[in-house]
């Protein structure tokens, strides 16, 4: 089911439980509020395929804000050191 609502980009995270840095990654985005798509390459079929298309890499996680791919937990972790992730975060206007 997807959460992400009107005032927020629509955030996509493709990761594992087992993982650390995708936990890491959810903890962030949750910290800050945001809602995001959960997808679990271990459970559904043909996500890992389906992310690796996507981004060109085989690690977990990767994260898309509004489609755009914007890495693992480390490129997220930059983004929100540097200042620049609540401006992905919000949403684009057509």
């Amino acid at each position: 089911m997807e959460a992400h609502t009107m005032n927020q980009a629509k955030v996509v995270v493709y990761g594992a439980d087992w993982c650390g840095y995708c936990q890491r990654a959810r903890a962030l985005l949750e910290r800050k509020g945001v809602s995001y798509e959960d997808i679990d390459v271990d459970i559904v079929p043909d996500a890992r395929a389906q992310m690796q298309a996507r981004s060109g890499r085989t690690s977990i996680p990767q994260i898309f804000i509004d489609g755009a791919h914007i890495g693992g937990c480390d490129e997220l972790h930059a983004l929100e050191a540097d200042g620049r992730l609540d401006t992905l975060l919000k949403p684009t206007e057509s």
